[in-house]
């Protein structure tokens, strides 16, 4: 499915990890990596003010390339990493404006 259109975008307000096309939605995406869940899930860091944050950097973006009529959406990738095994979950539409 995806694809990526932009890595590592940032503006004076934040940074998002990818952007990325699913079909006609363009897609937000938060990258989130843990070693161990005793500090809580991947998912978890991604609290209100960093939503915010992202938005806000989406609405930049969207701006920035005249796609304001676009749908989006924001999604979360969680990554596990224990050792030597990862694991890899995707949250689609983990959060909304």
């Amino acid at each position: 499915g995806y694809r990526i259109l932009a890595q590592k975008y940032r503006t004076k307000i934040g940074e998002i990890d990818l952007i990325a096309k699913d079909r006609d939605t363009l897609v937000f995406v938060e990258v989130k990596t843990r070693r161990s869940v005793r500090c809580g899930l991947p998912a978890e860091a991604v609290n209100y003010r960093k939503q915010r944050k992202i938005i806000q950097t989406a609405m930049w973006y969207l701006r920035e390339k005249r796609m304001d009529q676009t749908p989006c959406r924001f999604d979360i990738v969680e990554v596990y990493a224990a050792g030597s095994e990862w694991g890899i979950h995707l949250l689609k539409g983990a959060f909304e404006v």
